[in-house]
């Protein structure tokens, strides 16, 4: 296989990842918007960290990681970065459900609260370990000034 294919094959990956990373981010806004809008209805805040989570961990920084793959293709195809998908896909609804029955006065999610953490804790260093290895092949250089194509 030569190098044009290669890096083409790097570019699709990465551009579906990306894509996949991005639609997910895109359910989290509807949701925390749609939170937010039913807080501000009904005058009962009690979910404003969940609201703040699903912002913030849901759209904003799977948005920002989706475009880093697309960015870096060759971390994008790496096994670490399925390892970051898969975990990170299973803390956030758990830290989000969890943090949801705390703030409705259940102290027995605090487990599951804690455990998540960890659980997304490890995904985003998955998701560093990721760039910082695979960012040697990116369509970024950084440190080189970059042309207009």
């Amino acid at each position: 296989m030569d190098s044009t294919s290669t890096d083409r094959r790097l570019q699709d990956g990465a551009e579906a990842t990306s894509r996949r990373w991005i639609l997910i981010a895109l359910v989290y806004f509807v949701a925390a918007v749609s939170l937010g809008i039913v807080m501000g209805a009904s005058h009962d805040f009690r979910l404003k960290t969940v609201h703040v989570h699903a912002n913030l961990l849901g759209w904003v920084s799977m948005t920002l990681m989706g475009l880093v793959y697309r960015l870096h293709p060759s971390a994008a195809a790496s096994r670490l970065a399925r390892w970051h998908f898969a975990l990170y896909q299973i803390a956030l609804p758990a830290m989000l459900g969890g943090l949801a029955a705390l703030m409705f006065g259940q102290p027995g999610a605090e487990p599951v609260v804690g455990i998540a953490s960890v659980v997304m804790l490890s995904a985003v260093l998955c998701f560093a370990l990721t760039v910082w290895l695979g960012g040697r092949r990116s369509v970024v250089h950084f440190g080189q000034a970059q042309t207009a194509s």
